[in-house]
């Protein structure tokens, strides 16, 4: 495949890992009641102690992409201010930008530099990110390897006291905490030992359409300031009949604070609309 054509599936299946995701895996080891020697509220306690504190977040990445047959390695940068920018840039001959991912909490913005277009809206406007109750937190949190409570979401009561409302089940190694809605699942695969996030799975059920879900794992954990960090993500999802895989792959990971959290739109560039960038997506 073409560089040219390469960079245009990699600046259209980015944006689709966060705004159209389909069924891929859920957290589907056989999980038994939780051990009463294990505290749900040490473990809680162990896991968001493991968070980073820094405000600014930078790094260069290496994505792997995979959209049905159509695999590719580009290079890019990541930049994010704590509770207020998660910055993606993929980058073409390794200096070119070809396209931008931009979330605040007002907006999210998908620029492809290589055909002059964007895509500006609300969080609202998405029908993934409304339905599956996805919003800047949820997605800073994981970005950011973080434990989250979704806002204006109503959970099923916990099968076990303890504080926070999450659940709490044993499954091997490992422990499964998880907030149950009644079209909302959220479950995150933990590190009995070391208290890591392994794994995080949003599952939106839809008996007419199907469940939705997203999927995120976390590998080669590193030290980073006081803990450690994960240097590998993988998101796998299913949209549409084909498969998308999106890697991350960190390093040279710093706080630089010398970058403007706002991208500014030039008018040379036209807007479209979400339907145009699946459409478009789809056609490949």
């Amino acid at each position: 495949m073409k560089l040219l054509s390469i960079v245009k599936v990699a600046v259209l299946a980015l944006p689709l890992v966060l705004v159209s995701c389909k069924s891929h895996k859920n957290i589907s080891t056989e999980p038994t009641t939780v051990n009463n020697r294990i505290k749900k509220g040490d473990l809680i306690s162990s896991v968001k102690d493991n968070a980073q504190t820094g405000k600014f977040f930078t790094s260069k990445v290496k994505f792997s992409v995979e959209v049905g047959p159509q695999k590719l390695t580009l290079t890019g940068n990541l930049r994010m201010r704590r509770h207020d920018v998660i910055r993606l840039q993929l980058m073409a001959f390794g200096f070119v930008e070809a396209g931008r991912i931009e979330l605040t909490k007002e907006y999210v913005l998908i620029m492809d530099r290589i055909n002059k277009q964007y895509l500006k809206v609300p969080w609202i406007s998405v029908d993934f990110l409304r339905n599956s109750g996805i919003d800047f937190n949820t997605i800073q949190s994981l970005f950011w390897n973080e434990l989250f409570v979704p806002e204006n979401v109503n959970f099923d009561r916990p099968k076990e006291r303890g504080p926070g409302p999450y659940n709490m089940l044993e499954s091997g190694n490992d422990m499964i905490l998880s907030l149950e809605a009644s079209k909302l699942d959220y479950s995150w695969l933990v590190d009995r030992q070391t208290a890591f996030i392994e794994m995080a799975n949003i599952m939106y059920k839809d008996r007419v359409n199907g469940n939705s879900q997203l999927n995120w794992d976390y590998e080669e954990f590193k030290p980073l300031n006081k803990t450690q960090f994960p240097h590998k993500h993988q998101i796998t999802l299913n949209t549409g009949g084909k498969e998308v895989k999106l890697g991350m792959t960190l390093n040279h990971i710093g706080s630089d604070t010398e970058w403007e959290p706002r991208t500014l739109i030039s008018n040379k560039y036209s807007e479209v609309s979400i339907d145009e960038i699946i459409r478009r997506f789809m056609s490949l």
